[in-house]
């Protein structure tokens, strides 16, 4: 069940079944209150942790250890560097535990695409889009400037915007988008 391609398994309903249900809950308590409670997460991360233990072995849980560090890997250095929040990355991990490394990668790109979608129409909604798009621009000329030797690491931080400077919107709306997104997308991929 927790196979290397696409190809060798069916859409498991459980699992997606736990992500769409967790990643809807998130949604919802997110956009109300700003936060990804840990009641969620972790329930959510120690049952697919469990799920992939119980019905692959010490393969399925290496699977979904795997998926848990890359999926949430983003979004731990958006909450240390950038004021991201926390309950994004617990979720973002859980998510990968159940869904396993393929379809958890998968989901990870279809969520940063709904997440800059978001950001967009949040930014514009607000009247911040000019805003934003400047902060984007600082942030890329921050990233690339080491690259083209026109400065170092240390001038990065001066250029980019401090989480107090930047746009906060409930980002589990974007989670739960790429969550449907990634599933709707499944048969269509060549893999």
């Amino acid at each position: 069940m927790w196979a290397t391609t696409l190809h060798d398994q069916a859409v498991p309903a459980l699992q997606w079944g736990a992500v769409i249900s967790g990643s809807l809950v998130a949604a919802a308590l997110d956009a109300r209150s700003r936060r990804i409670p840990n009641w969620l997460t972790g329930g959510l991360l120690a049952a697919g942790l469990l799920n992939a233990g119980l019905t692959a072995g010490a393969v399925g849980l290496a699977d979904a250890g795997a998926a848990m560090f890359v999926l949430a890997l983003p979004y731990v250095i958006l909450f240390a560097c950038a004021g991201g929040g926390a309950g994004d990355a617990k979720l973002m991990g859980a998510i990968g535990a159940w869904l396993g490394l393929v379809q958890g990668t998968l989901v990870l790109c279809t969520v940063c695409l709904a997440g800059i979608v978001l950001a967009l129409v949040w930014a514009a909604a607000g009247r911040r889009l000019s805003q934003v798009l400047s902060h984007v621009g600082l942030v890329a000329r921050g990233a690339a400037l080491p690259f083209f030797g026109a400065g170092s690491l240390r001038d990065v931080p001066s250029l980019i915007p401090t989480p107090e400077e930047c746009q906060k919107m409930p980002y589990g709306l974007a989670i739960c988008s790429g969550v449907l997104i990634g599933l709707a997308a499944l048969p269509f991929l060549p893999l």
